[in-house]
């Protein structure tokens, strides 16, 4: 079983790994040609991704070499790693959302309000947050288990409190900013049809719809499709571990850490394969760039 789990997590690394370093690179030609800091979000998100993706090698390592006991400072610091990589992903999803929110909300300031300061002042906030939740355990012996002769994972490591901590302080309410931020997209969608349909009504428009509502609704259809991606891949991890807190003898920790782990880490992988399917720019430098390594191949 230790094996076969090595063996998923392995195969799931990669794909993320290198799924996310080609979405990066896109974005990084992307960058190169376009003005648009908001892309700066997407690249954050790419990078934190593979992140994931390489501290879940080290878990790899562990399951590959059991029985393995290591020390219990080694366990905490792999597992804040992992924790920290995990939060500026989410963290990323929200600065994207904030983003798009931004642009539908105040397109004609947009540009203005986006500037290259203030988006790395917010990347550098995320990944200090990110490193505060991950860390907090490392520099908090109180959030730490005691010393056990279990392999390092979520529960082995770290104290309920610490868990109810940052699912109940992270994770719900960045679930419900992602409601609040995709309703108010859809409200203002919402109006923008309707003023269409009143100048077409009065014969004012021709016969084609502005493009910016279609980028709104572009805009708005990336963000359900990432809520919905993250709800269903890290929704079930959160509630069962919240479950397996407060009640250790109700719901078998080996399930959540084996099999709904899995399904959040699948998140890191969906976020690219998101954004190369359903953003046009992105894909075309995803093809430029094969065909450039098709040519060179040749």
């Amino acid at each position: 079983a230790s094996s076969a789990l090595g063996a998923i997590l392995a195969v799931l690394a990669s794909l993320i790994i290198t799924a996310n370093v080609l979405v990066a690179i896109a974005l990084l030609r992307l960058i190169h040609k376009s003005s648009s800091k908001g892309l700066y979000f997407v690249l954050n998100l790419a990078v934190a991704d593979a992140m994931v993706g390489f501290t879940v090698v080290g878990l790899v390592m562990d399951e590959f070499s059991q029985p393995f006991y290591p020390p219990q400072i080694f366990c905490v610091l792999r597992m804040a790693f992992v924790t920290s990589s995990s939060a500026a992903s989410i963290l990323s999803l929200i600065l994207v959302a904030c983003d798009r929110h931004l642009a539908i909300r105040k397109p004609f300031h947009y540009f203005q309000m986006v500037t290259g300061l203030r988006v790395g002042v917010r990347l550098v906030g995320l990944w200090l947050v990110a490193a505060v939740i991950g860390f907090l355990p490392v520099f908090t012996p109180a959030f730490q288990k005691t010393a056990n002769r279990e392999k390092c994972s979520f529960f082995s490591v770290f104290h309920p409190a610490y868990m109810l901590t940052v699912f109940c302080a992270g994770f719900f309410p960045a679930l419900f900013l992602f409601m609040y931020l995709y309703c108010d997209m859809l409200k203002i969608a919402s109006v923008h049809v309707q003023h269409i349909r009143e100048v077409e009504h009065a014969g004012l428009a021709g016969g084609c719809p502005p493009s910016r509502t279609t980028s709104d609704m572009k805009a708005m259809r990336t963000v359900a499709v990432l809520i919905g991606c993250f709800t269903l891949s890290w929704l079930p991890f959160f509630i069962a571990s919240i479950v397996q807190t407060v009640c250790p003898g109700c719901f078998p920790y080996q399930v959540i850490e084996n099999y709904l782990w899995l399904l959040g880490l699948c998140n890191s992988l969906l976020n690219p394969l998101l954004y190369s399917y359903w953003q046009k720019d992105v894909r075309l430098q995803l093809c430029q760039l094969a065909a450039g390594v098709k040519r060179r191949g040749l």
